[in-house]
């Protein structure tokens, strides 16, 4: 074959060496110009016509190139950040970009997602019992049936962020900001809350009992059908905060809600009227 083609070929796919789909692409064309460069020699043309020819039957080649081999990275991405059904026990993620992810009936336990950007990704049947979840974004995760056990999740950004059936004793969200958070049918008994406001936040058929959340900030938080004997709200700010069980107020539910400690709290007229409505205890609140 002319060198020259050879040569025209070799500098157009170069960018692109490593690509499997790509070199495919080569060594298909390669052999199709053979034959056509072939072709145009054997009726009559000269090795200068020949080549132009045959070079310009092939039209923008560089703009399929770049497409196939888009394709193929994009791909190649979304198989490198599937690790579901993996032992990944005390992995190093820290710092990592993984949209989308899939963490599905993996070993986590003790792996470092500090300071990752997980956004999309979703978690499902593994055991994350002691990861560090620390500043990572959590934006538009799902995490299902987990055993979080002792989990970290220290300045981490959690919007729309969803916890559900997933056992989240000795968890510590400390400093984190939840907006539109979903927490589902969760035990948050053991879980620790510190320095956190919560914007938008549903608790729907939690376990609250005996939960502590001095001096955090609560706007447009749902407490429905949670349960809430003994919650402290010492200090706290709550706007336009939601506590409705399921079905008709009963007495167990009215008893539940004056177990509460509103000490020191500050609220706005709507919220407090509610509480006031179901006989909470506001004697020490201020309202705005």
């Amino acid at each position: 074959m002319n060198q020259q083609l050879t040569n025209y070929l070799n500098g157009v796919f170069t960018p692109y060496d490593g690509v499997k789909s790509v070199n495919e692409l080569k060594a298909d064309l390669h052999s199709d110009l053979q034959e056509r460069y072939r072709e145009l020699k054997a009726a009559g043309k000269d090795d200068a016509t020949a080549l132009k020819m045959t070079i310009e039957s092939i039209g923008d080649i560089e703009e399929t190139i770049l497409e196939v081999a888009n394709l193929s990275r994009s791909l190649e991405r979304q198989v490198l950040i599937n690790f579901s059904a993996s032992n990944l026990a005390n992995s190093d993620f820290a710092g990592v970009t993984a949209h989308k992810g899939q963490f599905k009936a993996s070993a986590l336990r003790g792996s470092d997602f500090a300071g990752a950007d997980l956004t999309g990704s979703s978690f499902k049947s593994s055991d994350v019992r002691e990861a560090n979840f620390d500043r990572t974004n959590l934006t538009d995760c799902s995490l299902s049936t987990l055993d979080l056990t002792n989990a970290s999740f220290r300045n981490t950004i959690l919007v729309r962020t969803n916890f559900s059936k997933s056992g989240l004793d000795g968890v510590k969200f400390i400093g984190s900001r939840l907006t539109d958070v979903t927490l589902t049918m969760t035990d948050l008994r053991k879980t620790v809350f510190d320095g956190c406001s919560f914007d938008g936040v549903d608790f729907k058929y939690t376990d609250l009992t005996g939960q502590c959340f001095d001096g955090q900030t609560f706007i447009g938080v749902k407490f429905d059908k949670a349960a809430l004997n003994g919650v402290s709200f010492r200090n706290a700010t709550l706007r336009n905060v939601s506590f409705l069980s399921g079905f008709t107020l009963s007495k167990k539910y009215y008893r539940a809600i004056q177990s509460i400690n509103f000490d020191g709290a500050t609220m706005d007229k709507l919220t407090y009227a509610a509480l006031k409505g179901m006989e909470a205890n506001l004697s020490k609140v201020t309202v705005i």
